[in-house]
């Protein structure tokens, strides 16, 4: 090594090669991406979202194509499904889809919109799936469900187009889904394990969650269950809401363990209820269908929420929750 390279690479800090901060350091993401992405928690205050507006996508549903044995919609040659005894109300949906946005917008969150589309591919709009937020950007999903397989090439073109960092994507035999993956507090995630998520998945992630000093706790999903999110969901600081009949015991130990108190739906409640979205800490942008009972109980925990009609969307097969992906929130 000639001198003027020992002296590049040792004496001046400027031009030293080194590990410290780690890549994550907001002072660190700022000097070298521009701008601080990432979540840690579920509940801070969301500052920007990821979404995508029902679109052509949704034309691929042909009335004549009625699959009985499941009570869907649906081409298995072609790909695509949609659960439902009645077609898409399509101006429905976007126009529900719209009044979501405008709420987000309305407490301040800067909405970004997928890059164009993925094809026939009408689960779209469940933004949550292809990627999770971590601590200084994204994880890029390899999808559990054949048929939205090819949504993850659009999600990357969008997040390369907005400038944050993907720290991994998924490969292998490894699949994984956003609505199965939650953060419990900075220090703790779970993923829910089933048929869409597999170890092998939960176990990518858990590696890149390591080297950021976050523990993963794997969830064995019950029975069908698709996704953590249709049962969980964390609301304020060490609160959650939750369906105490679609999870399994050992898991509600572990909240309990770490201090984390949980408010259980009604049974008479519209299931899609867990799949709102906290906004800020103890502020949710809920769906139509709470009972009085879980409203008292929300109030009660000093919860405020705010009530959207979207049952239009829920036909496709997701929720409030299911429909975005915050791209950053306020850490607490």
């Amino acid at each position: 090594m000639s001198n003027a390279h020992w002296i590049y690479n040792q004496t001046i800090k400027t031009f030293a090669a080194g590990a410290e901060p780690p890549f994550e350091d907001e002072g660190e993401l700022v000097s070298t991406w521009g701008k601080v992405w990432g979540v840690d928690n579920d509940v801070g205050r969301i500052r920007s979202i990821l979404m995508h507006r029902p679109g052509p996508e949704m034309a691929v549903v042909d009335p004549s194509k009625r699959l009985s044995e499941i009570g869907s919609f649906g081409d298995p040659a072609t790909g695509w499904y949609f659960q439902s005894d009645t077609p898409p109300d399509i101006p429905l949906m976007q126009s529900q889809h719209d009044a979501f946005v405008a709420a987000l917008q309305a407490a301040g969150v800067e909405v970004h919109f997928v890059d164009g589309d993925a094809g026939i591919r009408l689960k779209q709009v469940y933004t949550r799936d292809p990627l999770i937020m971590v601590k200084g950007g994204a994880i890029i999903n390899r999808m559990g469900a054949r048929i939205r397989r090819g949504e993850e090439l659009a999600i990357t073109r969008t997040l390369a187009r907005l400038g944050i960092p993907i720290l991994r994507t998924i490969s292998g035999r490894g699949v994984m889904e956003g609505g199965s993956f939650a953060w419990l507090n900075e220090k703790t995630c779970a993923i829910g394990v089933g048929v869409r998520v597999n170890r092998d998945g939960a176990e990518q992630v858990g590696e890149v969650l390591k080297r950021q000093g976050v523990e993963l706790l794997i969830v064995d999903l019950l029975g069908f269950d698709i996704h953590l999110d249709v049962s969980f969901l964390m609301i304020d600081r060490d609160l959650a809401l939750l369906n105490t009949m679609r999870l399994p015991y050992s898991f509600l130990e572990e909240l309990t363990a770490r201090g984390i108190r949980y408010i259980d739906i009604d049974p008479a409640d519209d299931p899609w209820i867990v799949n709102s979205l906290a906004i800020a800490p103890g502020h949710v942008l809920m769906p139509e269908g709470a009972t009085n009972r879980t409203l008292d109980r929300l109030a009660a925990a000093g919860v405020r929420w705010d009530t959207l009609p979207y049952a239009a969307v829920h036909k496709n097969g997701g929720g409030l929750h299911c429909s975005t992906t915050p791209l950053r929130r306020d850490p607490l």
